[in-house]
């Protein structure tokens, strides 16, 4: 008897409603990534004389009895458009199956008539651009058992696009009691972790990668009877702790990684015997390794890395015979105990990056026969690179950048024959190596001076030239381009810096991997230009990071293609003006063009690149003329340093719409402007550096609140500012009150590239700057963020030194010389116990030095002469061990370390006095003739009288002087 094969028949409505759904969308092959995308509905249309039978269709699936459409995959269909609620989707009410992952459906909301699909078991709209709140209506869909909303990025910025409100979640885990597998990684949940999530206990799969969730996560969860999956990668906001295992569980897929999930691992983890999967990098757990972690048989992937374990690494690993990979970096673990990985006979993969490791590598791992992948990249490994990594002849990869290691490269290295990737950079290597040799090796990063680089340029062909993608070969003291570098046709990354190359590019060298190099590293060599026949254009078409800083270029700027986002031609000597080509570059983000001899006139449009730019600089050359006037509200500057140029006129306004501005640096230019005081509004202005210019007039109090919340350097020096200085105003709530920041984070900016095939790469750039601090002008290559400094100096501020000053408890510089101000030192200044330098010199500043100055114990610089202060140095502090020149044009001050002596300083013990002593008392002057007058007595009575003035007690003075004025009289 033979099966009836025959499809079932389509229903014309659900026909017709599939092929209106058809027209609504575009096919465009960059709407889904996946490899094997296609377009799944080029198949839905009928042949002549055909009737409709939509069952056939590709990704349509129909009820073998009614006919009706129950199951739609158009999943990677290169489907291009939006789905709104109008959508003929809708009107297929027995769908049971609905997938459309992996298309781009253009930020279009989720449409609430997706309540018309009430018999949905299967809802599928991960990657594929949706965005907004997720619908209530989606929680009516009580007969789901698997959703996955995840991965709605923007493709652009990479920011999370859908949203879940803490209401719609509690709904959906309230109705969806059938619920077996939910993935809403990269939705912006934003709430904390509800114990009702426990309440799924049919689930078989969680996964809440980035959510933004916070808060401890339950227990509960963990112990659900059906879970097998539970990924809450890189939310930060989570704690907690890891519950004992009571029981034996099925969790297969355990993730924590970027969480702040912090204790000891459990003994218990022994019950977890189907677990082949445990990730707890980047969290907080700490004390050993248990024991019982050897027992999880089934264990394949092992990362424990960028936490706080400490003591050995345990030898029950020496059990999990089915690892293949194991990362153990950032830890505190002992160097000893490696014997157990001999043993790791199965072993295909090891990651050891970042563990401070000492000794040698061990021999140990010389037994791991099936090992693809070593990575001990990052410790502090020393000794040699031992020979028999060799005989791990199945090695596709080998990593042991950043150690100590100092030996030659072994030459048996050369016999492995799937070997693919060598990175022995950052060591200590020496000897000779002929890189050709390695003819299977498509990834090969070296340096180290004591290398001799053997590239046997006279018996190249290029059929015998390894056939690289990335190339590192810095600091190995390379004279010329290396030859082989002709035939090189498929390299994305190229780093020939820290050389000796000199004179010019070869023109052939223009012609390598023009279509596929995408980063260029010619840095801190010799050389003079490039040999393209007078074209300022350079040939690499997807070229993205091009450095060519520390050099001798000289002549026009050379221009890159428009996909360069980083570009970094620094100290060199290059002329001329900026070609309008550079308007092209619409993809830039860091141009760095400081230290050449450039002049002309800025390109405007390098204002409208803001959207995308985030480093300006071009400090030090001879540009002229303004600013770029306009800068759009959706920019995303970090830093602008236009420093030591010609610049002039006003600011441009529109730079209050750079909201992610951190560093603006205007020094040494001919700007003629008022006070700024409307930059007050950017929230993460860390530093404002405007000396040497024309600035002028009063800095009055601004009409609304602009208070700078974030400025920690503030330099308004050499200008024609007047009037009193308003500290209270522009520094009120400001960081410098009090923050306390860590010593070892830089004031940096960074983005993530992709070059080529390979992973994302981080890209640092270090805001740097030339401040005053000490007394010394100094150029910073790295700036603290916890670096504070106020320079006021060489204006014509006047009035006295605002108290409020003495709030701005983080400053560790403050200078205010060659200006007018007036008044007594205010004793607030012994609040800012951070400070090491001061300088109030050339001021008509009066009165004593406080006694609260001998607070300041960071204090490595001082200078207050040239002023009109009185009275003695407070002696036994810090104050007496600087230089007489730190205290002289003060011709009232004595003391150390001045010549002049203040006197007899042993004071008799006075009669108490029975009126009470008030401190608050205003100061009054007197006659130093009337004060020491008098011989015997009368002179010691004098010496009493000197010593209160000194030490600003006008009040005591009064009380004396009516007490003992008859014995003055009768002497």
């Amino acid at each position: 008897m033979c099966l009836n094969s025959q499809q079932p028949s389509c229903h014309d409505v659900e026909s017709s409603a599939l092929l209106q759904f058809k027209e609504s969308f575009v096919i465009k092959a960059s709407a889904s990534g996946y490899f094997g995308a296609y377009p799944k509905v080029s198949s839905w249309k009928l042949a002549e004389g055909e009737t409709f039978n939509c069952c056939s269709w590709d990704g349509v699936d129909c009820d073998e009895e009614t006919g009706h459409v129950i199951g739609l995959d158009l999943s990677s269909s290169c489907l291009y458009g939006s789905i709104s609620s109008n959508s003929s989707l809708f009107s297929l009410v027995h769908l049971q199956r609905l997938n459309v992952a992996d298309n781009d459906f253009n930020y279009s909301l989720i449409p609430t008539k997706i309540r018309n699909l009430p018999k949905l078991t299967y809802l599928n709209l991960s990657v594929s651009v949706f965005s907004g709140q997720v619908p209530t209506e989606v929680t009516q869909l009580s007969k789901l058992s698997s959703l996955d909303l995840s991965l709605n990025i923007d493709p652009f910025s990479w920011e999370n696009l859908l949203k879940l409100e803490a209401s719609t979640m509690k709904s959906l885990v309230r109705n969806f009691t059938s619920l077996e597998e939910l993935d809403l990684s990269r939705v912006d949940i934003s709430s904390g972790v509800a114990n009702y999530m426990a309440n799924l206990s049919l689930l078989t799969s969680l996964n809440l990668t980035n959510c933004g969730m916070f808060g401890e996560f339950p227990a509960r969860v963990f112990r659900l009877q059906n879970l097998k999956i539970l990924s809450m990668r890189f939310n930060q906001g989570i704690t907690g702790y890891l519950p004992e295992f009571n029981r034996s569980s099925p969790l297969m897929v355990l993730e924590l990684a970027g969480t702040s999930s912090s204790g000891i691992l459990p003994s218990s983890f022994e019950k977890l015997e189907s677990l082949n999967k445990l990730d707890v990098s980047e969290c907080n757990f700490s004390g050993m390794v248990p024991l019982s972690l050897g027992n999880l048989r089934q264990l394949r992937y092992l990362d424990l890395s960028l936490n706080k374990f400490n003591g050995p690494i345990p030898a029950s690993l020496s059990n999990l015979t089915q690892l293949t990979y194991l990362q153990l970096s950032d830890n505190n673990f002992s160097s000893g105990p490696y014997y157990w990985l001999g043993k790791q006979t199965k072993l295909t993969q090891l990651r050891l990056v970042n563990i401070n490791l000492s000794g040698c590598i061990p021999s140990s791992l010389c037994n791991l026969t099936q090992l693809t992948k070593l990575d001990l990249s990052y410790n502090g490994l020393s000794g040699p690179i031992p020979s028999w990594l060799a005989n791990l002849s199945r090695l596709e990869s080998i990593d042991l950048g950043i150690n100590k290691l100092s030996s030659s490269i072994p030459k048996s290295f050369f016999t492995l024959r799937h070997l693919n990737t060598l990175y022995l950079d950052g060591n200590d290597l020496r000897g000779s190596v002929e890189i050709l040799k390695l003819q299977n090796v498509t990834r090969l990063q070296l340096t180290g001076p004591k290398l001799e680089i053997l590239l046997t340029e006279s018996r190249i062909v290029n059929a015998t030239v390894p056939n690289f993608t990335l190339l590192k070969l810095a600091l190995c003291n390379i004279k010329e381009f290396p030859n082989f570098l002709r035939y090189q046709q498929n390299l994305d990354w190229l780093d020939l810096s820290r050389n000796k190359l000199h004179g010019q590019v070869p023109k052939w060298f223009l012609n390598t991997s023009i279509e596929t190099l995408g980063f260029l590293d010619l840095s801190l060599n010799f050389l003079s230009g490039f040999d393209h026949q007078n074209s300022i254009l350079l040939p690499w078409l997807n070229l993205i990071v091009l450095r060519l800083y520390s050099n001798m270029l000289h002549g026009p700027l050379p221009i890159p293609r428009p996909n360069i986002i980083y570009y970094a031609i620094s100290d060199n000597k290059l002329d001329g003006e900026i070609s309008p080509l550079i308007c092209n570059l619409s993809s830039l983000q860091y141009l760095v063009l400081l230290n050449n001899k450039l002049s002309g006139m800025l390109p405007q449009c390098l204002g409208t690149f803001s959207d995308d730019l985030r480093v300006l600089s071009l400090g030090n050359n001879s540009f002229h003329g303004f600013l770029p006037q306009t800068y759009s509200n959706t920019s995303n500057l970090r830093m602008i340093d236009v420093s030591d140029n010609k610049l002039q006129g006003q600011l441009p306004r529109t730079l209050e719409n750079c909201v992610m501005l951190e560093f603006l640096v205007l020094s040494n230019n001919e700007f003629n402007d008022v006070f700024p005081f409307w930059l007050g509004t950017l929230p993460n202005l860390k530093l404002l550096a405007m000396p040497h210019n024309g600035f002028y007039g009063v800095i009055g109090k601004p009409k609304k609140k602009l208070h700078f919340p974030e400025l920690r350097i503030l330099d308004l020096s050499y200008n024609n500012f007047r009037g009193k200085f308003p500290s209270e105003y522009i520094f009120y709530g400001n960081a410098m009150r009090g923050v306390s920041l860590n010593q070892s984070k830089y004031m940096t900016t960074y983005t993530y590239i992709q070059i080529g095939g390979g992973q994302g790469q981080a890209f640092i750039y270090d805001f740097q700057t030339t401040i005053t601090n000490k007394g010394v002008r100094r150029f910073y290559p790295k700036i603290q963020e916890d670096f504070t400094s106020v320079d006021l100096s060489s204006n014509k501020f006047e009035g006295n030194i605002s108290e409020f000053i003495g709030n701005l408890k983080g400053l560790r510089s403050l200078n205010v010389s060659n200006n007018t101000l007036s008044g007594c030192i205010p004793s607030s200044l012994g609040n800012l116990t951070l400070l090491e330098s001061l300088d109030l010199s050339q001021n008509k500043l009066s009165g004593v030095i406080p006694q609260q100055l001998t607070h300041l114990t960071f204090l490595a610089t001082l200078n207050i002469s040239h002023n009109n202060l009185t009275g003695p140095i407070p002696q036994g502090t810090q104050l007496t061990s600087f230089n007489i020149t730190s205290y002289e044009g003060n011709p009232g001050l004595c003391g150390d370390p001045l010549p002049e002596k203040c006197g007899n300083t042993e004071v008799p013990q006075l009669p108490p006095s029975s009126v009470e002593e008030d401190d608050s008392s205003p100061g009054i002057e007197f006659d130093w003739k009337f004060v020491l007058a008098g011989f015997g007595s009368g002179l010691v009575i004098g010496v009493v009288l000197a010593d209160l003035l000194i030490t600003r007690r006008p009040d005591r003075f009064i009380k004396i002087v009516a007490m003992v004025r008859p014995m003055i009289r009768t002497k």
